[in-house]
């Protein structure tokens, strides 16, 4: 029968809401912590990385809780909702920094706020990608809604890399401190209300009741599923490369380029050019193979970064090449975002072929938990890397020194943190067209029996 236009939408406009958020904080909340409140990108860093981690190893304890949710809502809206709700206020506390904190009271303001966001995006976003494949079956159906939910997500995504810095001086009248604030309380908002229309809109499959399976069992029939292991490993590495990217493209706009509002605009094209790139991913697949296809995505992405660093080195800062440079990155990306949720969904159907048990929001912690694993990293890296070119924030014009720094960090090191998660994943990875076919039709005989 196919998903309906009103799940493809409510669950569209929830990742548009989603990513938003999630796209202020990661793209902006250590450049605000570090230029405006003046706290050291190291400690920045290190609050990142240890909030992550700790956060991380809770995810698939959160995937437990709901796979064991039994509601009238199902299993994974009422957390959706809840998630959403907490991680919206987190989100205002986290910008909305009272003035009269400095020193260490300050540092342990910042540190609560990062580290409840954190926990409560978990209980968010785990149930909303671990619906995929509760309410579609492997194959084109998965793979449209996989589509629409990170095509929307993309959308998401760009709105605030394209518009942040736009309206941060002008919501503020020139108080990036107030602009800021304003900004995350509107995503706060919105994020909220996309949240309600997924949960309204976006129900799941009835299934038939099954006992649930007991904590031990339900992590060693993950720990078992080694493809879902393959997937993660190179979600780590992908992400890791991408967050670094991403956390420092606003310093490099500001004081590689000399205009940091440019830097919404190379977002907006670049999030254009990843939207596009999504949505065109079912035409592609009429004739690449999943696998095939990723390869190519990620060697374009490293043709992008390649034509990005030329440019830096030359110091040319055409913003037409920036902005090519910029598609070509995010063609790449975009490619290789849906595809491993793709993989990752139809590592479920693949776990219950071979142990019986599916365990989705498991599963999906995992994408999750992996992220967010990257997500610390890239963090480290970038704030010990700030320090150590010794990048001055209150300088507008830096050393040489600095800028090739930056530059290696937010280039250099991604191109092979990507090359890597390509080997390892295409070495390893084993569940092509032909073997999800065999588990499709073997699930289909059993439920004819």
């Amino acid at each position: 029968m196919g998903i309906s236009r009103k799940i493809k939408v409510g669950y569209g406009i929830g990742a548009v809401g989603k990513d938003m958020a999630y796209a202020l904080i990661s793209g902006f909340l250590m450049y605000y912590y570090n230029t405006v409140l003046g706290v050291s990108a190291t400690f920045i860093g290190f609050l990142f990385m240890g909030a992550r981690v700790f956060d991380a190893f809770n995810d698939p304890l959160m995937g437990v809780i709901v796979e064991k949710t039994n509601t009238k809502f199902g299993k994974f809206r009422p957390w959706i909702l809840i998630g959403t709700i907490l991680n919206a206020i987190a989100i205002v506390f986290m910008f909305a920094v009272p003035s009269v904190l400095s020193g260490k009271s300050l540092l342990f303001y910042i540190s609560v706020a990062y580290i409840l966001w954190g926990m409560t995006y978990t209980i968010m976003d785990i149930p909303f990608w671990s619906m995929i494949p509760a309410i579609t079956q492997a194959g084109k159906e998965r793979e449209t809604i996989s589509v629409i939910g990170r095509s929307c997500a993309g959308i998401g995504f760009a709105l605030p890399t394209a518009l942040t810095m736009v309206l941060v001086p002008l919501l503020g009248k020139g108080n990036e401190r107030m602009g800021f604030e304003i900004v995350a309380f509107l995503v706060a908002i919105l994020f909220v209300v996309t949240s309600i229309i997924t949960v309204f809109q976006v129900k799941e499959k009835e299934k038939v009741e099954k006992v649930s399976p007991s904590v031990r069992e339900m992590f060693r029939a993950l720990f078992q599923n080694d493809q879902a292991l393959v997937v993660v490993v190179a979600i780590v590495m992908f992400n890791a490369s991408l967050y670094l990217t991403n956390q420092l493209a606003i310093y490099f706009f500001k004081y590689d380029i000399g205009n940091s509002a440019l830097y919404g605009l190379f977002g907006t094209v670049g999030g254009a050019a990843q939207i596009l790139s999504m949505m065109c991913l079912p035409l592609l697949r009429k004739k690449y193979g999943c696998k095939t296809i990723l390869r190519g995505g990620i060697l374009t992405a490293i043709a992008g970064y390649t034509m990005l660093f030329v440019l830096g080195t030359l110091n040319i800062s055409n913003l037409i090449l920036l902005c090519i440079a910029a598609i070509i990155i995010f063609i790449g990306f975009g490619l290789a975002t849906v595809l491993t949720t793709i993989f990752l969904a139809d590592t479920v159907d693949y776990g219950e072929w071979k142990h019986g048990s599916r365990n989705e929001s498991v599963i999906f912690s995992m994408q999750t938990f992996v992220v967010k694993l990257a997500s610390a990293f890239s963090a480290l890296i970038a704030g010990i890397g700030l320090d150590m070119i010794k990048l001055d924030v209150n300088a507008l014009v830096q050393t040489e020194e600095t800028i090739t720094g930056l530059r290696m960090i937010m280039i250099l090191i991604p191109m092979a943190g990507i090359l890597v998660s390509l080997f390892l994943f295409m070495k390893n990875y084993k569940l092509d067209e032909a073997m999800m076919e065999k588990i499709r039709k073997n699930e289909s005989d059993i439920s004819q029996k």
